[in-house]
């Protein structure tokens, strides 16, 4: 989930962060940029995934500079699939709205999450508190409309920070109450909701659910399918070490996992994280969701997202579908 965002960061041009990639990083960029959707252009146009690609890449767009429509573009050029928002679209008008998905669409693109809680740092909204169970659900309802109204399948929940005076199993059993309740509201309304771990040493202090393994737990005494975890890797890398373990015991229950590099949240291999055994991992988990994006890239954002995108398409495709052969199969396009 967002941090504040740092500006002031060199950018350098594509070309020369494709030289200094080396022949085969150009190769392949040009090639993505060449296939990349235009505007205009009919959903799902050119190359679609074939049947057999279980994960879908998307991107949370906060991340990125710009005005919607130029997020939108960025992320199509960059060659992802869908696209993830936080609260952007409280601000929207209806004819907004329409505006806006017209423009998605017109790229191919999908809008597979958003925010429940806006301003959930500062706002009554927690799920750990039972005092603030009536706002939360609220909150559930509120986004379900605005899901309904943006065709958004998942809506993001959090947590919430640590309650001063109440015992950690106390905001626990209130967490999973809250999570209990608000999945019956979205099975109702056929939307999925998805639980977010988030670290407390470096970006959200005081948070409470900063355990992926709890975050599991709680989805697993939820026990609906309409409640599932979003794993942000770098969030437990950073609180916990290393993610491998318990991405191999979450995937089923998983339906995001959010992808930035520890320390400084910055583009994959820019870090100490060992991505290629982690999206390795995640395919040999047969597992079946999204994968987002949400680092801060250090230099030029198309190049670093289409760098990202190969590395990570490449390390997954490496491991071969259930009775299949890796040479005409894939996991993610």
């Amino acid at each position: 989930m967002r941090v504040t965002k740092k500006t002031g960061s060199s950018r350098r041009r594509f070309l020369s962060g494709a030289l200094a990639a080396g022949t085969g990083s150009i190769l392949a960029f040009a090639q993505r940029a060449a296939q990349a959707p235009q505007q205009g252009a009919t959903p799902g146009a050119g190359s679609p995934p074939p049947k057999t690609a279980r994960i879908t890449s998307s991107l949370m767009i906060w991340t990125i500079k710009g005005t919607f429509e130029e997020k939108v573009a960025l992320a199509a050029r960059a060659g992802f699939q869908s696209l993830e928002l936080v609260s952007e679209h409280l601000k929207w008008s209806d004819a907004e709205v329409t505006k806006y998905k017209r423009t998605v669409q017109s790229y191919g693109l999908g809008l597979d999450a958003l925010l429940a809680q806006h301003d959930w740092t500062t706002r009554p909204v927690t799920m750990v508190n039972p005092a603030h169970r009536d706002a939360f659900l609220q909150e559930v309802r509120d986004s379900i409309t605005w899901a309904k109204k943006l065709n958004v399948p998942q809506i993001i929940l959090m947590s919430g920070n640590i309650q001063p005076g109440m015992s950690h199993e106390a905001q626990y059993a209130s967490m999973l109450e809250g999570g209990k309740r608000a999945a019956d509201l979205a099975s109702a309304a056929d939307i999925k909701l998805i639980l977010e771990n988030l670290n407390s040493k470096v970006n959200h202090p005081n948070y409470f659910l900063t355990s992926a393994r709890e975050a599991l737990q709680c989805v697993k005494e939820v026990d609906n399918p309409h409640f599932r975890l979003l794993f942000d890797i770098y969030h437990e890398s950073v609180q916990n070490g290393d993610p491998i373990p318990i991405i191999t015991d979450a995937a089923p229950y998983t339906a995001v996992f959010h992808v930035a590099d520890a320390p400084g949240r910055h583009d994959p291999g820019t870090g100490q994280m060992k991505w290629d055994e982690i999206y390795i991992a995640i395919a040999k988990a047969n597992y079946s969701g999204y994968i987002a994006m949400e680092y801060l890239p250090v230099a030029d954002e198309l190049e670093s997202l289409m760098k990202a995108l190969t590395q990570m398409r490449k390390d997954i495709n490496s491991v071969p579908l259930p009775n299949q052969q890796p040479a005409t199969t894939a996991y993610l396009t």
